[in-house]
């Protein structure tokens, strides 16, 4: 198995850490320790409690009755705490998957949900979504990929880099699909608190025995540095990803369980404030977007904290980014990073102030590139 490189995390490694202004993010304005703290009000005096002993292989119990809860009421014993849903992923997919398997697969999408699958070796289906279309999925489309090889269909809806999502009907109509080809689905939820207009969509596993869902603190959270996050599967395959993490990170930290225990019994305290500014910020976006219409094209993004707008006439998008870092100091992602060479990753998650700075830099760069 060889990984290829990732292209978004290449361009992020240092220029995250060294802009003047981020607006690439596809996550929500980050929280501080004081903050969880107050949020959970966790004590000193709990943290000292803690004894760094190992933790469980699946996860503390307390910890998967938490995740099981925020998903939807689930079976605790069908929960994995993970370093991240990155980690869980990673082990779902090492787990079911062999070369040869035929797994569909979303484009333009997140580098792990397709190259994984990739170095594994399995048979890719892209299933595209098309600009033209606004990103919107097509469900006759999927139908079309799908057969009795189909091993696996691998989604994250809300959807990372476009900002689309599916109903809840067709959420129905995508579990349908693989139940007919007795596929598994493995639904990326890293979004699934973010979302305008609509309710969040029911978590699949409720839906479908041979479904895997998964969760993350780095996007609705505001906590990607916890490096928390779970899956929720059946418990024979939870048996088989606990075999294959054996060799790798056994368990995940008890103080990481411990605040992200935390976290999830005062889970909206986090994420309703963050979706509140995400959803004035996603306005702004959109005015911007507006006034801006002869060097943008941007399709409303209906979930998730990040937009993928065309840039009508820069005909090196990836060249007109790094000008935009360095001569601009601001940072945004190129679509190349997504197989998408004509469109930026635009993240309206951050602090409203950012966003408006970043957001007039990049139109005085765009003017720029018709002198």
């Amino acid at each position: 198995m060889r990984l290829r490189p990732a292209p978004l995390e290449d361009w992020l490694r240092e220029s995250y850490f060294t802009a003047d202004i981020d607006i690439s993010s596809s996550g929500v304005h980050s929280y501080s320790m004081a903050e969880l703290r107050e949020l959970t009000a966790l004590r000193h005096e709990d943290l000292d409690r803690l004894v760094f002993d190992d933790g469980y292989s699946l996860g503390a119990p307390a910890v998967r009755a938490a995740v099981a809860r925020h998903t939807g009421d689930v079976d605790p014993d069908r929960v994995m705490t993970t370093s991240g849903s990155g980690e869980a992923l990673a082990l779902v997919m090492s787990a079911l998957l062999q070369a040869g398997d035929e797994v569909v697969v979303v484009r333009p999408g997140y580098h792990l949900l397709v190259e994984y699958a990739t170095a594994i070796g399995c048979t890719i289906k892209d299933w595209r979504l098309d600009p033209e279309q606004g990103w919107q999925p097509s469900l006759d489309e999927l139908a079309g990929l799908v057969t009795e090889r189909t091993k696996a269909i691998i989604v994250n809806f809300p959807q990372n880099p476009t900002g689309t999502t599916v109903t809840e009907d067709e959420l129905h109509g995508i579990v349908a699909l693989a139940r007919k080809a007795g596929a598994w689905l493995l639904w990326d939820g890293a979004f699934r608190d973010l979302t305008y207009g609509t309710p969040p969509l029911p978590d699949v596993t409720t839906l479908y025995e041979r479904a895997v869902s998964f969760g993350s603190f780095s996007k609705a959270f505001g906590l990607p540095g916890l490096r928390f996050g779970w899956c929720v599967a059946p418990p024979e395959l939870l048996t088989d990803c606990v075999h294959i993490r054996d060799y790798t990170t056994l368990h995940v930290s008890p103080l990481n369980e411990l605040l992200a225990q935390a976290v999830l019994e005062n889970a909206s305290s986090f994420i309703r404030p963050r979706l509140d500014q995400a959803h004035a910020n996603r306005a702004l976006l959109l005015d911007w977007a507006a006034a801006h219409s002869d060097l943008v094209a941007l399709t409303e993004p209906a979930g998730g904290v990040s937009a993928f707008p065309r840039l009508i006439d820069v005909p090196d998008v990836d060249a007109f980014c790094d000008a935009l870092f360095k001569k601009h100091g601001v940072l945004v992602i190129p679509g190349s990073c997504f197989d998408s060479p004509q469109h930026i990753r635009v993240g309206f998650g951050g602090r409203t102030e950012q966003l408006t700075a970043g957001l007039e830099r990049l139109g005085d760069a765009l003017k720029e590139t018709r002198h």
